[in-house]
Formats: C-alpha cells, sequence, structure tokens
C-alpha cells in the first residue's frame, strides 16, 4: 500500500522546479508510504510522478517506484495490490517476459507492455490506483479499482493537471486553487459524504471507480472524460438477467469455494498480517476463512465502548476464542474517542460524516502495534443484503410511491402520526419480537421522510430518502439548491430489480466507494496500515449478484446464504444476533462530554460569518438535540465535521502563506 502523485504540465519550469514540487506532493503522503519514497521527471514531456511506499510485497529496492518497465517504454507509480500477480506473471513468463524482482508492480508493467493498458487492467484481481506515464505515446494514464477501494483524485489549473491519492497531494501542488463547491456541500450535507466524481473543491474530481482516465502531453488544460472498463451496474444488471439455478446447497459450496480463494490471494505478504473482527457474521466468517490458510493464530482486532448497545467486543471474544485466534481488544472512553477528532480533517482532507470513522481509526491503530495488513468484512451487507434498511423499507419504494395519491397520503399521514422518537422506541421494543428489526437506529427520523417521498416523490426518491441525512440541503446550506447527485439515481436499465435489489445495487454504486471504503482507507493508511477486502474480489461480486433473493433474505434473516457457510465454523450461538453496525453512541456524547466542543463549532455568530450554513437551521437541530425532542446526532455531525474541516483549510492556508 503507497501514495501516488504527480503532474502533466505545459508551463516552462525547470526540471529542478518540478523535483522540487513533485516531491513536496509525496511528502504529504508519507503516512500511506513510510518505507521509501521516489520520484521520476521529465522536463521535456513536462511530466513528474512521486511515490511513497509502504512495503507489503517485496521489501527490496527491487519493489522501488516510480519503476521503469523493462523496455524503458512506461514509468508506473502505484497504489495497492495485486493479488492474482503470480498467475499472470506465470503467464507472461510463457510470453517470453523477465523479471528481476518480485513484486506485483513489475507483473503490472509487463502486463501493461503486453497487452497494453485497457486489456491488462481487466485482467488484474486487485485494490489499485495508478498512473503509467507511456513515453512513446506521451500520454498520461490513471486507472481505479472496480469498487473503488483505493482513492484517486484529479483536477485542472491552467496549464496544469494533477492527481494523487489524496487531496492533500494537490493542495501541495503552487497552481492548485481551494476553492469550495456549495453544491458539493450541499450533496455531503445531505449524505454525509461526497459523491463521486465531485469534491469539495470547484475543480477537483474523483476517478470513478472501475475507470481509466488517459491525458497527453501539452493537453493538461483538457477536460478528458473517463473510460470505464467494469461498469458495477452492467455487470450486476447482466447476473440478476441470469439468475443462479442450482441448488441450495450447490450455492454455498459454490460461494464458499469462491470467497475462500478470496481471502487465501489477500494473504499474500511479506510482512505480519491480521484481521478486524466484530464478532458479526462478514468478520467472523473472513477470520474462519483465514484461520485454513495461516500456519499458527490468526491476529485478530477489536474495539469496545462501555455503552452496552454499542459494544460488540465480547461477541468478538467469543468468536475468537472459539476459532482460537490470537485477540486482542481495546475498550474506549468518550475522552479517548474525542482524542481523535482533531485527526479527522487532516485523514479525511475533505468533509466526511460517518461517525464510525472514530472506532474504525482506533482499531487501525490497534492493528498496526502487532501487523502491516489486515483483512475486513466489508462488503458484505451490499452483496448479501446486510442493511437493516432493506428489510423496513421493502414494499415501500417502487410499488407504493406509484399508488394512488389517496392511498399515499393516508400512509404517510399514518407514518407521521408519531413522533420520530416514538418510532425509535417501538422498533427498541420489536427486539424481544423480531429481533433483525430490533437493531434499527433513528427509524423514526427515516420514516417521517419516507413520508414525504410517499405525499410528493417519485420512485427514485425512496433511496434518497432513506440515505439524507440533511434531507433540505438548500435549508442548510447557504447558495445551494436541493438537487440530487445524478449517481444516486436508479441505472435506467434497472427496472426489472425489486426493491431490495436496487437499493443494494445504488449502495454498491454510491454508499459503498464513497462511505464504508473511503472510511476505512483514510483510517487504516492515516496509521499504515493496509486494509484487503476479500468480499469485494470481484469473482465474488458477481457471483453474489446472480443469486437469487430467496439465498440473500430467507424467513427474515438477511445473509442467508453467508450463515450457511459460517455454520461449517461456528455454533449459530455465537452469531446470530441483529446486527449493530460498528457504531459510537455520538448522540449522548454530544449532550455530555462533547457538549462544550460541540457549542462552540455550532455558534450562531461564528456560522453567520462564515456565510456557509444556515444558522437558524443549526440552531434549532443543536437545540431540539440538547433537550432530548429528537435525535438530531447525524446531522449535527455533518456540521460539526465540515465545521473541523474548515478550521483545518484555514490553518493550512495560514501556514501556507
Amino acid at each position: 500500500m503507497c501514495g501516488i502523485a504527480g503532474f502533466l504540465t505545459a508551463a516552462r519550469d525547470t526540471t529542478e522546479q518540478m523535483q522540487a514540487v513533485v516531491l513536496s506532493m509525496a511528502s504529504t503522503l508519507r503516512h500511506r508510504g513510510p518505507d521509501d519514497s521516489g520520484t521520476w521527471v521529465d522536463q521535456t514531456a513536462g511530466v513528474a510522478l512521486g511515490h511513497r511506499r509502504l512495503s507489503v510485497v517485496d521489501l527490496s529496492p527491487l519493489g522501488h517506484q516510480p519503476m521503469h518497465s523493462a523496455t524503458g517504454r512506461y514509468i508506473i507509480v502505484f497504489n495497492g495490490e495485486i493479488y492474482n500477480f503470480r498467475a499472470l506473471r506465470n503467464e507472461l513468463e510463457k510470453r517470453g517476459r523477465a523479471f528481476r524482482g518480485h513484486s506485483d508492480t513489475e507483473v503490472m508493467l509487463a502486463a501493461i507492455t503486453e497487452w497494453g493498458v485497457d486489456e491488462a487492467v481487466v485482467r488484474f484481481n486487485g485494490m489499485f490506483a495508478f498512473a503509467v506515464w507511456d513515453r512513446q505515446e506521451t500520454q498520461l494514464h490513471l486507472v481505479r479499482d472496480r469498487f473503488g477501494e483505493k482513492p484517486l483524485y484529479y483536477g485542472s489549473f491552467g496549464e496544469t493537471f494533477v492527481f494523487g491519492s489524496e487531496l492533500k497531494a494537490l493542495r501541495a501542488h503552487p497552481r492548485f486553487k481551494g476553492d469550495i463547491d456549495r453544491d458539493a456541500l450541499g450533496l455531503f450535507m445531505r449524505y454525509g459524504y461526497v459523491p463521486t466524481p465531485r469534491c469539495i473543491y470547484r475543480d477537483v474530481r474523483k476517478l470513478p471507480p472501475g475507470a481509466v482516465l488517459s491525458l497527453r502531453a501539452n493537453t493538461p488544460g483538457a477536460e478528458p472524460q473517463p473510460f470505464v472498463y467494469w461498469s458495477a451496474a452492467e455487470v450486476a444488471l447482466g447476473a440478476v438477467a441470469a439468475p443462479f439455478a442450482g441448488s441450495d446447497e450447490d450455492a454455498t459450496e459454490q460461494f464458499e469455494r469462491l470467497l475462500d480463494d478470496a481471502v487465501k490471494l489477500r494473504l499474500e505478504a511479506d510482512v505480519p498480517l491480521g484481521a478486524f473482527l466484530s464478532g458479526g457474521v462478514d468478520s467472523s466468517t473472513i477470520v474462519a476463512l483465514m484461520q485454513r490458510h495461516v500456519a499458527g493464530q490468526v491476529k485478530t482486532f477489536t474495539v469496545g465502548f462501555d455503552e452496552a448497545p454499542y459494544n460488540e467486543a465480547e461477541d468478538a471474544k467469543r468468536v475468537a476464542h472459539h476459532l482460537g485466534t490470537q485477540h486482542t481488544e481495546l475498550y474506549v472512553s468518550p475522552a479517548e474517542a474525542m482524542a481523535v477528532i482533531p485527526r479527522l480533517p487532516t485523514l479525511y482532507d475533505e468533509p466526511f460524516a460517518d461517525s464510525s470513522q472514530i472506532p474504525t481509526f482506533l482499531i487501525s491503530a490497534l492493528a498496526r502495534r502487532h501487523v502491516t495488513v489486515s483483512l475486513s468484512g466489508d462488503g458484505g451487507d451490499e452483496l448479501l443484503a446486510g442493511y437493516n434498511r432493506y428489510l423496513v423499507t421493502a414494499g415501500l419504494s417502487r410499488r407504493l410511491v406509484r399508488s394512488p395519491l389517496s392511498v399515499r397520503a393516508l400512509i404517510a399521514r399514518g407514518l407521521r402520526t408519531l413522533a420520530p422518537g416514538t418510532w425509535d422506541r417501538v422498533f427498541a421494543g420489536l427486539k424481544r419480537v423480531a429481533p433483525s428489526l430490533g437493531g434499527q437506529r433513528h427509524i423514526g427520523d427515516k420514516l417521517h421522510r419516507l413520508a414525504g417521498v410517499l405525499a410528493n416523490g417519485q420512485p427514485d426518491d425512496v433511496y434518497t430518502s432513506v440515505m439524507s441525512i440533511w434531507d433540505r440541503p438548500s435549508h442548510v446550506v447557504l447558495g445551494t439548491s436541493d438537487h440530487r447527485d445524478a449517481g444516486i439515481a436508479s441505472p435506467p436499465d434497472a427496472k426489472h430489480l425489486d426493491d431490495t435489489q436496487l437499493m443494494m445495487l445504488q449502495d454498491a454504486l454510491t454508499y459503498l466507494p464513497d462511505d464504508i471504503l473511503v472510511k476505512v482507507d483514510r483510517a487504516s493508511m492515516g496509521v499504515s496500515l493496509e486494509t484487503r477486502v476479500p468480499f469485494l474480489d470481484h469473482r465474488v461480486a458477481e457471483f453474489c449478484w446472480s443469486l437469487p433473493m430467496s439465498l440473500k433474505v430467507r424467513d427474515g434473516q438477511r445473509k442467508w446464504l453467508l450463515r450457511q457457510v459460517l455454520r461449517r465454523y461456528l455454533p449459530d450461538g455465537l452469531f446470530d444476533r441483529p446486527k449493530t453496525g460498528f457504531a459510537v453512541p455520538i448522540a449522548a456524547w454530544l449532550r455530555t462530554p462533547m457538549r462544550s466542543w460541540a457549542a462552540d463549532l455550532l455558534d450562531a455568530g461564528r456560522l453567520r460569518a462564515q456565510g456557509y450554513l444556515n444558522p437558524d437551521e443549526v440552531t434549532v437541530a443543536w437545540a431540539r438535540h440538547l433537550s432530548g425532542q429528537a435525535n438530531y446526532q447525524d446531522r449535527l455531525w455533518c456540521a460539526l465535521m465540515f465545521e473541523t474541516w474548515l478550521d483545518e483549510q484555514r490553518q493550512y492556508s495560514t501556514a501556507q502563506a
């Protein structure tokens, strides 16, 4: 795992100037690659590449980057891992390619030399973001993996095109302009993240997952359009149209075989390796499969809280004991969690408001004391219908929205009869009789937003409503509208999907890459820890999309097929419980230990002077939350994360001046 940065410019900078700038850009990414660094500059072509290395495979100097192909045509800087590089190397050796070391980077270059960028990348099974310069064609290619596990930002500023693993690398370029995009800010306040390809800065974009962006020398001011080499939507829709037709046992066998191979491939490392373990179905399955392939005990890690509803540490400990792992746990106090907050703006670079970013950082820091690589169970919910919202909203989307207005209005009035807090208590009480629904958090707020969709909305509005935090961004962000991001809308060919399938696909296209994977990547790389996600092996994902819903949800039980696999390794009692998620008690903390900190940031005078957030809306939400009338932790966390990010921006600008 590493960090990459660089630029392509038509400006007449000297070699020394270009060298200094790209070195400065790469240096901001030291946390992503503390073991080695390198730069390469071609002043005539106007290209500069920078790299920071976290040594995981081939720790020798032969893994140093920027790396040149054997022919000298290509130069690459690469962030990530190619898990099938050994198989690719064998194939390339049969074609006459020779190798000096044993890194996956060298195999990538040989593959690109053999087949070209577009054909080589579809052969890569891995997580990656890389830049490769073609000296023959004087062309720069930026490439991102299928699901967007690894980040890649880019933007044009006059005659200069810049790119990097994180925004801090782009900000280090002297031509960078940090103008805030208010529409992107509105989207952030709606979703808690800025959806791809948007960025909080006006002239910067994120490269979409599964895409290649190509740019020739002497055209850095152009607006290149990404080429999609792998589309999650197309693959998912194709798999749904040709569903798996085998028996339950056939599906279980094939799924276990694919997932087991994905885990095995992700154990390739020349450094210590472990896994995050929450005790839930996803992480427990990954650890169980790891234990089959690791000599000795798998190292597992979990973070716990004293607040019982948020504590999964005891569950994780029982699973670890049964599987025989070397388990380490850390209980976190509110003070220790609050100590992470000042680091969040620097870690995430743009506003990001998934509060589980705090325990994710803490478990990453815990794991990094013992290992360099950790496997994660992320992705299982999106592929196997694991989220509570799938059950709650099933049947409330397209069919209900298309019902007569009188019927929709009646249902909407019924949903609004109870206050959000009352709905929360109702669902909490359901835990005794319907455990699958009892784990819902903030369900009252979601049901009230659904009521608005039923009264006035369109089918696509259901997903936006369920996922929205501030459902009217124009009310809280000054100078923006309530437009929805185009990437959130249903794919045009998704009409044959049922409600749950549609939500799962929308999550895979948006929430997964822009929230879950961003959270894990920045938190782990902030402490120089590499995370690997077996569920996002594209072979596993494609198989999961082909499965009928009866193999994902059965008798109200989510991730049914995954549970059949896990039952081969664990007794039901160790994992058959309501989903809780990797959350922290932010609602209570904002009313007590975090209250003073939050009050300062949400001060109406401060907000009015800044001119970004509407102080009236924020003040009302803050007062209602403090009084206990409503749980507005998510809305307030969005505002707080933007305010802390804005403070960090000002401090950075002052330091640069």
